[in-house]
């Protein structure tokens, strides 16, 4: 079972599972995002998803962490079945940003409609189409972003926990040509805060300021696009100069 909890700090959410439980989400969120270039301005954004990817695939690889979870067994079940087997399963685990969790989960939006048009075609209501409605691929996708939107949840007031969810379906679609080097700046600014009460007051704005995407958003945009241009480069080829600060989780 796909496990998702707040770290110990404050500082993202811990993605655990088995290794079919992360191969089964890291396949979805790769499906739903589609192939490079497919749909134009959402590139920033993918891979930003692909970069969970990344770790989901590290994970299970075991570059990451591990731990043993209970999986049910014990000396009198063992009895009963006539088995001698482990008391405990090899759970895989990666870390991820809060700031940086939030956007993928709100881009997962963006993707699983784009995604869904694609397969359903003419249909007025990709969505609702036969091909989409038992879909395997969105229904992991959404599950992820439940269980985010459930760790949220267990650390903010229920009135930030509204603005949230109020945020975060603002203007949707959103992410198309999202400059995301903003989400560095973001996750950058969120890790220097160093307690977890602090984090955790901290989140309502940080999506306020990722979603509105004001005027510093602008600001960096205009030079992220300058910047691509002088250098004859795409805009996710641009770096943010600031460095992430040291992370206890």
């Amino acid at each position: 079972m796909l496990i998702l909890r707040n770290t110990p700090n404050l500082a993202g959410i811990q993605i655990a599972g088995d290794h079919l439980d992360l191969d089964t989400l890291y396949l979805a969120l790769h499906t739903i995002v589609g192939d490079e270039g497919e749909y134009g301005g959402y590139e920033g954004a993918r891979l930003r998803v692909l970069g969970l990817c990344y770790d989901l695939r590290h994970a299970v690889q075991g570059d990451r962490e591990v731990e043993f979870v209970p999986n049910g067994m014990n000396t009198d079940r063992m009895k009963f079945l006539e088995l001698i087997t482990p008391e405990k399963n090899l759970y895989y685990k990666c870390n991820i940003f809060y700031p940086e969790v939030l956007f993928v989960t709100v881009a997962l939006n963006d993707f699983v409609s784009l995604y869904a048009k694609k397969r359903a075609k003419s249909d007025p209501f990709p969505l609702l189409d036969k091909k989409n409605m038992w879909d395997a691929h969105i229904a992991n996708v959404r599950l992820f972003q439940s269980a985010v939107v459930n760790c949220v949840k267990e650390v903010v007031t229920e009135a930030s926990f509204k603005r949230m969810l109020n945020l975060m379906h603002k203007n949707y679609p959103w992410t198309d040509g999202y400059v995301t080097q903003y989400l560095d700046l973001l996750n950058i600014r969120y890790l220097e805060l160093r307690t977890k009460e602090e984090r955790a007051r901290a989140l309502s704005k940080v999506v306020k300021r990722m979603v509105e995407q004001g005027k510093e958003y602008r600001q960096i945009e205009e030079e992220v696009r300058a910047m691509a241009i002088e250098y004859n480069c795409s805009v996710e080829d641009i770096g943010l100069v600031e460095d992430y600060p040291q992370v206890e989780w």
